[in-house]
């Protein structure tokens, strides 16, 4: 990551109005999203004397004002957008208490902005999921479980504050075992009993961490002590039988998620498989079906076979949760297709006849490219 100081481009900073780059300290942790403000000289001064910095890139497209990208372009960049944001969460969840709660903040307005931009591309992130082994896998379950929530409780018609309360309850709901996620994700030998204690541990000391980093809002820190306990009281770390409902909606958007990642153990499921497997645990729970549904059985980022035997990759979520919209890849003959055609699953020709693993296409599908297929649904 390239950058320079916020004093060299101090020129390009309007008070009180929002910044058209994100400002970083000396170690690169998030201090500001882009399109937060600097309020006033004294903020903007405290943050000169802390060294901060702006990312080389992020500054070069904001000073680009006579180049329009169009919705296509624009989505072509989400996906490297995703990654690097991926790097601003692990430094905020791991930063030192005083500098945690605003590097959340920060990192949280980012991502929900490219949740904003496509809600689809954000979908395809947890869909398609990378092995275990690739970054890290605590830091990439906090995003997707986050995430997941977000789309249940936008879904559910939540105020845009209890969207934002769920995005961050979810991030932030394993802090205090992030490490300890990504060993497990690649470990297959029993838990240990360090681990299994601090796996018991995590949802209490999480909550603390957080409210020594002045976190006080009660109902977030609430759903983090409770987002492992159960209705039948077989939960932990208290064994409770009733929990908030975000505690709930946090439990199930950790299982949820975390099925669908590849584990040393296990390989990953499909969505429909984790939505049924979901739906089987807790059937008669809205906040579970509100999940299952902002995602669809097919999800933007499957690869499927239309009973037209043309193959595709879902791009969009359709009325119905079995009829998405599929960007054909191939024909029936399975050759690719140069210029791909966009079609409705809803019409008995083009009903989804099978779900694919990615291999079976003829063609190497990037990040990049399915940005551009979302994009031109």
């Amino acid at each position: 990551m390239r950058v320079c100081s916020l004093l060299s481009v101090k020129e390009r900073i309007v008070l009180g109005q929002p910044l058209a780059f994100s400002v970083r300290d000396a170690s690169r942790l998030l201090l500001l999203a882009r399109g937060q403000v600097i309020a006033d000289e004294d903020q903007l001064d405290a943050l000169l004397k802390r060294g901060a910095v702006v990312e080389v890139d992020e500054l070069a497209a904001a000073i680009q004002p006579t180049r329009k990208l169009d919705p296509t372009q624009r989505l072509a960049r989400l996906p490297a957008e995703w990654e690097r944001l991926s790097h601003d969460v692990r430094l905020a969840l791991g930063a030192v208490p005083a500098q945690m709660a605003a590097a959340v903040h920060s990192s949280t307005d980012l991502l929900l902005s490219l949740i904003d931009s496509s809600p689809e591309m954000a979908l395809t992130q947890i869909v398609r999921q990378g092995d275990a082994s690739e970054g890290h896998y605590g830091v990439r379950h906090s995003i997707h479980a986050a995430t997941a929530c977000h789309a249940a409780a936008r879904l559910l018609g939540w105020s845009p504050d209890e969207q934002r309360r769920a995005f961050q309850a979810a991030l932030t709901m394993n802090v205090a075992m992030l490490d300890l996620q990504a060993k497990l994700a690649t470990q297959v030998s029993p838990l240990t009993a360090l681990q299994r204690e601090a796996i018991n541990e995590h949802p209490v000391r999480s909550a603390e961490l957080l409210a020594e980093a002045g976190i006080d809002d009660e109902e977030w820190l609430a759903a983090i002590r409770q987002h492992h306990e159960l209705p039948d009281g077989k939960g932990y770390p208290r064994g409770l039988k009733e929990v908030e409902p975000l505690a709930e909606l946090l439990r199930f958007a950790d299982v949820y998620t975390a099925r669908l990642s590849s584990r040393a153990n296990r390989p990953a499921m499909s969505a429909m498989q984790a939505g049924r497997e979901l739906h089987q645990m807790a059937a008669a729970s809205p906040l579970a079906a509100a999940l299952i549904k902002s995602f669809g059985i097919f999800p933007p980022g499957s690869i499927v076979r239309l009973a037209s035997g043309e193959m595709g990759l879902v791009v969009r979520n359709g009325d119905k949760a079995h009829c998405p919209q599929v960007a054909t890849l191939t024909d029936a003959m399975g050759e690719p297709r140069m210029s791909p055609l966009l079609r409705d699953c809803a019409r008995e020709a083009y009903a989804i006849a099978a779900l694919l693993p990615v291999q079976s296409l003829p063609m190497r599908l990037t990040d990049e490219k399915i940005a551009s297929l979302i994009a031109a649904a």
